[in-house]
């Protein structure tokens, strides 16, 4: 696989292993004068709601960047494996979606220390990228 638009309900099988494997990520965003802004971050993708989430604080500069605008990729590797998604993020402060996005980053990597300032971001995902 190089490129793959979600079909949800046919989502390949050693994609979603590749996915639900404990690897840390990278989430890249723009700044405002176009750069790139890479920071390491935990991604997990959501079947059953359709996307993928991130959690951080509300006070971040991802989130700065994502509010004016919301293009993103986020990705991970493991040796020769690898996988990004392109996307559009949504920053979330509301109880459901954080409390969501925290479950399911506990189930991927470890239940997170608690956080008041925490948002989500749910990742709408446009395509995958990679070979796994």
């Amino acid at each position: 696989m190089t490129s793959w638009r979600p079909d949800w309900d046919a989502f390949p099988e050693e994609l979603l292993a590749f996915w639900t494997e404990r690897h840390l990520c990278t989430l890249t965003t723009l700044r405002e004068d176009g750069r790139p802004h890479v920071v390491p971050v935990g991604v997990t993708v959501d079947l059953e709601r359709r996307c993928a989430w991130v959690i951080t604080s509300g006070t971040s500069q991802k989130v700065h960047h994502l509010r004016r605008s919301p293009a993103l990729a986020a990705c991970q590797v493991d040796g020769r494996r690898w996988s990004t998604i392109e996307g559009r993020g949504e920053v979330l402060d509301d109880e459901e979606s954080v409390r969501r996005a925290v479950e399911r980053y506990a189930t991927r990597y470890r239940q997170p220390r608690p956080n008041p300032l925490r948002v989500a971001v749910r990742i709408e995902v446009e395509r995958f990228l990679g070979n796994v």
